[in-house]
């Protein structure tokens, strides 16, 4: 038995410049960081005793087949086409934070399960590998609209700023802050969620085909990202990054009428009338959780003007994907299974890929 924890991100500057119609003509940024909230992915080899060869158990469903490929769940059927698994295998999936919620999870859920795969497969991966592959598995087997913020957050975890280069290399930059300046932006975050779940891809989809019409505000957006950990690393008010919340807020509501909706503007406007100096909508939009950012003093306030909404709690967390049980007997009948990322044969490899495999030569 193998279990893996994988945490979810919250993103506080540049999203939307790391989707690939963005990052291949200007570059991406983001400022993000993980919480203490996480997906868990179990992956054990079933034993032969069973009228089923695979069992996969996520939300309230149950799978049991013979044929991996009749599988509804995309990245389950991706990854062990990925990784070239044949034999018997049961995955669950548990998580803190519902799916379609805004905070990465069907990505870090991807991170997780190539985790957990890789370990029962007693293979060594890295962190950069896990993100790669991830966004491979999303964006090129199952066609999804994504942007690789996501996934590269989910696998190496931390406080980061992440660079996209155009040719679709990265790099994960931790903030070299005090812990005292750390706590004191962990204190002035409130995250509520909607109770709006959506499928990002949907709302990713639109925005990337008018990404393009957006570039001024797509370069504000970016620039933020740098002026917001000239505060951070500062002895200036830390009010002053709330205030750039607001002001990213503003302009990612500028580039589609798909991002927000009524339920979203009024918290927004109720949470800010009670004392938050700012926030965002986290993710693609449409849903999903809004994150504040206000005085520790008036967040009583905040919660009680958001009180039909529930509020989660959370921390900042520093170790990305992590198996946290390993129980796993050398079978046999895992001699077979092909596990060397040279191997792939895709009749279309992804600008992230082929930059994984340049770095790893």
């Amino acid at each position: 038995m193998i279990i893996s924890r994988t945490p979810y991100r919250v993103s506080f500057f540049g999203g939307g410049t790391d989707y690939h119609t963005w990052y291949e003509k200007h570059g991406g940024k983001i400022l993000s960081t993980t919480i203490s909230h996480y997906s868990y992915v179990s992956a054990r080899f079933l034993p032969p005793f069973f009228k089923y060869k695979y069992r996969f158990t996520w939300n309230d469903l149950v799978e049991t087949l013979n044929n991996k490929s009749e599988t509804s769940h995309g990245i389950i059927r991706s990854a062990l086409d990925f990784l070239k698994i044949e034999c018997g295998i049961e995955i669950s999936h548990q998580e803190d934070i519902p799916s379609k919620s805004g905070i990465g999870s069907s990505s870090t859920f991807a991170v997780g399960l190539l985790n957990s795969l890789y370990a029962i497969t007693h293979t060594s991966s890295t962190k950069q590998n896990l993100a790669c592959e991830a966004v491979y598995l999303e964006r090129e087997m199952l066609k999804d609209s994504i942007g690789v913020q996501d996934q590269i957050a989910a696998s190496y975890g931390g406080l980061n700023k992440i660079e996209i280069k155009k040719n679709g290399t990265f790099s994960v930059t931790p903030l070299t802050l005090k812990k005292e300046r750390v706590k004191e932006l962990e204190s002035h975050m409130l995250l509520f969620f909607t109770g709006i779940s959506r499928k990002s891809t949907e709302v990713a989809a639109k925005k990337i085909d008018i990404l393009a019409k957006k570039e001024a505000t797509l370069r504000k957006m970016s620039d933020l990202v740098d002026e917001s950990i000239d505060i951070l690393s500062s002895s200036e008010d830390i009010c002053s990054f709330g205030e750039l919340l607001h002001k990213t807020w503003m302009l990612k509501q500028s580039i589609s009428s798909h991002i927000s909706n009524e339920t979203v503007d009024s918290m927004y406007s109720r949470a800010r009338n009670a004392g938050a100096l700012g926030g965002k909508l986290l993710g693609a939009g449409g849903g999903g959780f809004v994150l504040f950012f206000a005085k520790p003093e008036d967040h009583p306030k905040v919660k009680e003007a958001l009180k039909e909404f529930l509020w989660v709690p959370f921390e900042f967390e520093s170790n990305g994907s992590q198996i946290i049980f390993h129980d796993n007997p050398k079978y046999s009948l895992t001699s077979s299974v092909r596990r060397d990322f040279y191997h792939l044969t895709s009749p279309r490899l992804t600008n992230i890929q082929r930059s994984y495999k340049e770095l790893v030569k």
